[in-house]
């Protein structure tokens, strides 16, 4: 039953020497992550709710900087196998002309017209006016995000995972500080609060993009062609598009459609408490599934790099390996969610953020749910983002993971919260309902053996 995870000699401490950075560097962001949230945590309920509405279309576009960056990793961990540098050269050039325009339109929107759009996401004015306050900024900071992921992408594919963990802890690290100076007005600096919030995340990008620029011209391990990033060509445009474009448009309609989720719990009643509850719960979901994006990356460096090398035999119980190590890191994190939801969160978390008792009640509810669909979501993730994708079956890939949130878990969310106006427990059971689904084609398309496809060649 489980003769697939005899893998050849090495492997599993491959797998754990790519994993451990990825999973250092996700854990570290989430953790700061949490930090700025508390920290906005402490100004009230109000602002924690503008940051949330404020960040539901931020989320969008992180996760179409995160289609893009996927979108090139499976090309360039193709092209690592194959040792063809200067194709990796002209893959990061067409994800960064993509990226910067896009992430570029978005932010001058918010700086134009913040009130208008952050309002299509909520109905309540004192949280949408403290939302537009940290939109504008924290929309340029994006930008440099942006350029940054696409450079840390490029060397996680090629086996270099580390760079990117010293990166974002130095940038995370800055980050925090700076919310501590702004927020509250320390070191002689104006108390901003939530502006301050988003002009600190504002200076800690900048700070990425002046990294990265170092890297690129003192480091001897990858030689950039600025000229290819600039021109990479219309047939790596074409090639991008064909493959990159389908994780891009996954990512993005995964992103539109999860972000509906919160803009529903918006307009409900109660709507500030649950938006609260949603902050501290989607948080405290970032900070234990670090490990399972670790391992969908690792799974898709791993079966890209053995395709592009043209040994394609290895990766079908290379897949089911990496699938059976999601189940079980799952099954561990849903035992770590279920302690922290009914004994450390209600002690020690929840007053820390000032949650009212009202907004606990929902979170600890969102966090038990949580812990329940985890191993589903586990094995959902590494076998999309890992498995289905390094394999280069990237459209199968996109279906699978965005038919169910649009056509099952969206419908569902929106009867029960908005036709319906049941209590936001029956609205958020849907990610146990996209997650089922979500499984189930997976295995499906998992066994079939379809999913193994060179995407360099011509």
């Amino acid at each position: 039953m489980f003769a697939h995870m005899k893998q050849k000699p090495g492997f599993y401490r491959q797998v754990v020497v790519l994993a451990t950075p990825i999973v250092l560097q996700n854990l570290i962001t989430s953790c700061l992550s949490m930090a700025d949230t508390f920290m906005v945590g402490m100004l009230g309920e109000v602002p924690m709710a503008a940051v949330t509405l404020a960040n539901i279309p931020m989320f969008v576009i992180q996760l179409f900087i995160f289609g893009v960056q996927s979108g090139a990793s499976v090309l360039i961990s193709q092209y690592w196998g194959k040792g063809d540098r200067e194709s990796i050269n002209r893959v990061i050039g067409v994800a960064l002309w993509v990226v910067l325009s896009v992430t570029s339109l978005f932010a001058a929107i918010l700086l134009l017209f913040p009130m208008e759009f952050l309002s299509l996401f909520g109905n309540q004015r004192d949280v949408v006016t403290l939302a537009a306050q940290y939109g504008g900024l924290a929309a340029l900071s994006n930008v440099c995000n942006a350029f940054t992921m696409m450079y840390v992408a490029a060397y996680r594919s090629m086996e270099r995972p580390k760079l990117g963990m010293y990166i974002l802890a130095t940038s995370m690290t800055a980050n925090t500080f700076l919310n501590w100076v702004f927020i509250f007005g320390n070191l002689g600096a104006p108390a901003l609060g939530v502006r301050g919030a988003a002009l600190a995340t504002l200076v800690a990008r900048s700070l990425e993009v002046v990294i990265v620029v170092g890297h690129m011209i003192f480091n001897r391990f990858f030689q950039v062609r600025v000229d290819l990033f600039l021109q990479p060509g219309r047939k790596m445009f074409v090639r991008f598009l064909r493959y990159g474009g389908l994780v891009v448009c996954n990512e993005t309609f995964w992103g539109l459609g999860t972000s509906v989720f919160p803009t529903i719990m918006g307009h409900m009643e109660g709507s500030t408490e649950i938006l609260a509850a949603y902050t501290v719960a989607g948080n405290v979901e970032k900070l234990v599934t670090v490990f399972v994006f670790g391992l969908a990356a690792t799974a898709a460096i791993v079966i890209g790099r053995e395709i592009g090398a043209g040994r394609p035999e290895m990766v079908k119980s290379m897949g089911l390996a990496m699938d059976t190590l999601a189940v079980a890191c799952g099954l561990a994190l849903s035992g770590i969610l279920w302690a922290f939801a009914l004994v450390l969160a209600p002690r020690y978390i929840f007053p820390l953020f000032k949650l009212s008792a009202g907004a606990a009640s929902v979170a600890t509810m969102m966090i038990g749910s949580m812990a329940v669909i985890m191993p589903m979501r586990s094995f959902n993730s590494v076998n999309i983002v890992g498995v289905l994708r390094g394999g280069g079956d990237v459209k199968a890939a996109t279906l699978i993971d965005t038919t169910p949130l649009w056509i099952v878990a969206i419908p569902y969310a929106f009867f029960c919260g908005i036709i319906l106006r049941t209590p936001v427990f029956w609205v958020y059971q849907a990610f146990l309902v996209e997650s089922t689904v979500k499984m189930c084609l997976g295995v499906l398309r998992l066994r079939s053996g379809k999913w193994v496809r060179d995407l360099t060649r011509a």
